[in-house]
């Protein structure tokens, strides 16, 4: 993938559609696309960055762009034709024929990083870009791609870079017993680092629930109409329903999109106490479930004796809990104060629950930068784990050389995310994500 050749894909979906687009990449990009174009103008090669109209031998019309330096930061020409499989399959033929190689999956955003155009966490945030599926996980890719978290990493990487820098120069005049960077002052700047560190590692349960959807877990006693609720949240009969108490023995997992946001939505086994070893085990697995949760939507029989002690021994610490009181159609339902009042059955409340979760949750993804990539959040745990050792150091007055150590372990986890510092497996794992043709 490190040639310096010419490579070659179809970069759109593939199947029929109105147009499909062919990409070429590499030094001999233009001269490979100019043996198949004829041009409907005096023109004989297209103006640079101008859509060009022109035909592909015999096969069909097409708009051919060429860049200079496009998105891989190479020669790159792209011509976009009708979507038809024959059209798109014989053009591409036509130009690994001429001397252009297929090009791998993610190489054409490989060689974007390996010729600066992007940073390492910016080439993985175009693979986000392409799987984002809802506002939020496209605001989540965007940020990642050009804004405030590139910015954030480079922040980071300048301070341990200044912090670095003090303890060498230190270094080289160590025999002179010389201390050109001020022990308060870099106590000052560890504990800023320390703090930036922890919020951005903090940010990563609700970026990465953002990313793969943010996770509900529907608990309650037996009968209280948990499964109810999850199918009337997703208009559909997912969940075996039924006046059985214990029916639900395992976890039910669905997924819905509400507003910008995608919850991933957990229906659970009622939680009491049991001797039957199958909805024991279902029982563990909903506090589990309920865990790993960022939502809990406890849910109450109203026709029934409320116990304020079956919630209080349920562990909601760091989560979003909303109560709800089922069966509010029924004339004995009483709602606790603090509960919302719902029928599962008759579909009431569902449309003021989703919006309570929408307004529980929004706030968060709203956050400037957000952590998303479960890679980015091991390097950056081993970088605040350096920046911790450094401290360490100083209370216990070690010297520089000692000192510089973790820092230069600090830099080398933070140049894991950008690029800085990347071997060729991790390289390989990062764009094996990608498709063909991007």
């Amino acid at each position: 993938m490190t040639q310096p050749d010419t490579i070659a894909a179809i970069s759109t979906p593939a199947g029929i559609g109105g147009i499909a687009v062919i990409r070429l990449s590499g030094p001999d990009a233009l001269p490979i696309a100019l043996r198949h174009l004829t041009f409907h103008s005096p023109l004989s090669t297209p103006h640079p960055r101008h859509a060009t109209y022109c035909r592909f031998g015999d096969l069909d019309d097409v708009v051919a762009v060429y860049y200079p330096k496009g998105y891989t930061g190479e020669p790159t020409v792209e011509i976009s034709c009708h979507g038809s499989l024959y059209v798109q399959q014989a053009m591409l033929q036509a130009l690994l024929q001429s001397g252009a190689r297929l090009a791998e999956a993610g190489e054409f955003t490989m060689r974007a990083f390996r010729n600066g155009r992007l940073n390492l966490s910016q080439a993985e945030a175009v693979a986000d870009l392409i799987d984002a599926a809802t506002p939020a996980q496209h605001r989540l890719a965007v940020s990642q791609l050009r804004g405030s978290y590139a910015a954030k990493l480079k922040e980071l990487r300048q301070q341990l870079l200044d912090l670095t820098s003090l303890m060498e120069l230190e270094l080289d005049f160590s025999q002179e017993d010389v201390e050109f960077a001020d022990r308060t002052q870099l106590r000052r700047l560890l504990s800023t680092l320390h703090s930036e560190l922890s919020s951005l590692i903090d940010s990563f349960r609700i970026g990465n629930a953002l990313k793969r959807g943010i996770p509900v877990a529907i608990i309650g006693k037996p009968n209280a109409g948990k499964s109810s609720l999850l199918n009337a949240i997703l208009g559909d009969e997912r969940a075996i329903v039924s006046d059985t108490p214990g029916t639900t023995r395992d976890t039910v997992e669905e997924t819905l999109t509400i507003g910008s946001l995608t919850f991933r939505f957990i229906d659970t086994a009622g939680l009491r106490d049991s001797t039957d070893t199958v909805e024991s085990l279902g029982i563990e697995r909903s506090l589990r479930a309920l865990a790993d949760a960022d939502v809990a939507l406890y849910i109450h029989d109203g026709t029934t004796p409320f116990n304020p002690a079956d919630l209080d021994g349920l562990d909601t610490t760091g989560k979003h809990l909303i109560r709800l009181c089922n069966k509010a159609d029924k004339p004995t339902c009483v709602v606790p104060d603090g509960f919302m009042p719902l029928s599962a059955k008759c579909g009431d409340g569902i449309e003021s629950l989703k919006q309570a979760m929408l307004a529980a949750v929004e706030p968060q993804a709203a956050q400037e930068v957000l952590l998303s990539n479960a890679r980015h959040h091991a390097a950056l745990q081993q970088v605040l784990s350096a920046v911790n050792h450094v401290a360490d150091g100083l209370d216990a007055g070690l010297p520089a050389d000692l000192l510089a150590v973790d820092l230069r372990d600090a830099l080398y986890h933070l140049g894991s995310i950008t690029g800085e510092v990347a071997s060729n497996d991790i390289l390989d794992n990062i764009f094996s994500r990608f498709c063909i043709g991007k």
